[in-house]
């Protein structure tokens, strides 16, 4: 019998620079349940307890959306996480958030961690030269392991153009499998793994169509699995969004294939002690603006939640305030899927600017129903396209002051039956008052007499706190799958 050699491999994905502990969200038969988890310094614990069991076989590996997503990392424009990333011990990386400072600032950020940023599918314009390293080869514990990167593929298809600039993205599907070969015939590698941001559904049409990745560490989505999937003969995790879990696999590898493994979602709970080294630089870190975002600015009566397709509380919340600030009929924002939730009690602005982190202003524009159908139907086919390839966005856009009833597996341009605006049917040709933030909101092509206001999105929502005590944003069927 050939020997074996074990190999743990550890996933962090979508931590979104949540830096410490904060509310998450559990399901509990038929309810949310909120508590307590997370934060750098607890991870830190865990991966060097699992690093000391296993005489340090070990892999650890970040699929991206780090840098960016609460308000210290936005101020600093992901300089703040540095420090703390490199304490961590992380093999490797891969992108997606990370463009939002724009590429140059990206890069230089890029080349103050210890370990490699990889993607094998971001390229410069002007030179088509890869953006960043597209592998790199690690030896651990006797094992040579190509690790493989592939950032987001949508930073330049759904994401405001300044993230882009100079630079463009592909699938990545074209330039996989020469990378294998490469791994395998000239690197001699006996394990390939591939650290990916394109989002679960993506991944697993990605990996039975290119055979020879043993391990597919999967972002983007913030899939919450507590088994592993196998695809063919590739192992694929994801392990939520936040920092909340880590994804463990320890691995048995025999003659270059994985013989025997095991999988752990494992919850980074409150009661772990964390490190002291990490929870240090992670106090540095957060200590410039602990005063500002611990001021109280309200109190909520509902538990407000990004965990949901079609709908949610907490964009409920963001998109009341923008209506009222403005005074328009209908509201629009992305489906982001980052956020942690806000248990009722008091708001802090901490939990607003883990909500919307750019804090970007209000615009309004004049939308024909026509248009907002047209709109609806472009983004319920980037949610639910049947080719995942086809799939680039976060969840169901986020509206209010309308109800649409959808057939999700109708086909594209189908899937819109019925709008109503109040009791009213939406009308094709009537001009509706919208207020929106973001472009991914509501994009360029969209409408008339566009206009951006002065006001930002987290003054809106402080001004509705203010207004509403307690706030309320209860969900209201907004989009009804039929």
């Amino acid at each position: 019998m050939a020997n074996r050699t074990s190999l743990t491999v550890i996933q962090l994905n979508d931590s979104h620079a949540y830096f410490d502990l904060h509310q998450e969200m559990f399901w509990q038969g038929s309810q949310a349940v909120y508590r307590p988890a997370g934060g750098y310094a607890r991870i830190a614990t865990i991966v060097k307890k699992i690093r000391a069991a296993n005489q340090g076989r070990t892999l650890f590996c970040d699929c991206g959306d780090t840098l960016h997503g609460t308000y210290p990392a936005q101020k600093t424009q992901g300089e703040a996480l540095i420090p703390i990333l490199n304490t961590l011990g992380l093999d490797a990386m891969t992108a997606h958030w990370e463009f939002a400072y724009g590429p140059e600032t990206f890069k230089q950020r890029a080349a103050k961690l210890n370990y490699p940023m990889l993607s094998i599918n971001v390229y410069d314009q002007a030179t088509r030269e890869r953006f960043f390293p597209p592998y790199r080869v690690k030896e651990v514990g006797g094992l040579r392991i190509g690790l493989v990167g592939i950032a987001s593929n949508i930073v330049d298809k759904a994401m405001p153009p300044s993230f882009s600039t100079g630079i463009y993205f592909t699938l990545g599907r074209e330039e996989l499998p020469s990378i294998i070969h490469v791994l395998r015939t000239q690197e001699k590698v006996d394990l390939v793994v591939l650290i990916s941001h394109l989002g679960f559904p993506q991944d697993m049409k990605l990996v039975s169509e290119v055979q020879g990745i043993d391990v597919c560490l999967s972002g983007h989505t913030h899939h919450r699995l507590y088994k592993p999937v196998l695809q063919g003969k590739t192992l694929v995790i994801q392990s939520r969004c936040h920092g909340t879990f880590l994804g463990r696999r320890d691995l048995e590898i025999e003659a270059g294939r994985v013989a025997d493994d095991r999988h752990q979602l494992i919850e980074v709970e409150a009661q772990i002690d964390p490190d002291p080294a990490v929870a240090d630089l992670v106090h540095q870190a957060l200590a410039p603006y602990q005063e500002e975002l611990s001021t109280v600015v309200g109190e909520t009566a509902t538990a407000l939640n990004r965990a949901t397709m079609l709908e949610t509380t907490m964009d409920n919340f963001l998109l009341q305030a923008v209506l009222e600030s403005t005074g328009a009929q209908l509201a629009f924002s992305n489906g982001w899927r980052y956020g942690a939730p806000i248990i009722p009690g008091e708001v802090t602005v901490n939990d607003l600017y883990n909500m919307i982190p750019m804090n970007p202003p209000i615009s309004t524009v004049e939308l024909t129903g026509e248009e907002i159908v047209a709109m609806l139907e472009e983004n319920l086919e980037r949610t639910f396209a049947r080719d995942p390839y086809d799939q680039m966005g976060g969840y169901v856009k986020r509206s209010l002051g309308l109800n649409a009833y959808i057939k999700i597996e109708n086909p594209p341009g189908q899937r819109v039956q019925q709008i109503f605006v109040g009791d009213e049917p939406l009308q094709p040709g009537r001009y509706y008052p919208t207020t929106f933030v973001t472009e991914q909101g509501v994009a360029q092509k969209y409408g008339r007499n566009r206009q951006q206001h002065t006001q930002r999105s987290i003054e809106a929502l402080r001004a509705y706190l203010a207004r509403h005590r307690p706030l309320h944003a209860e969900l209201r069927g907004t989009f009804v799958a039929v």
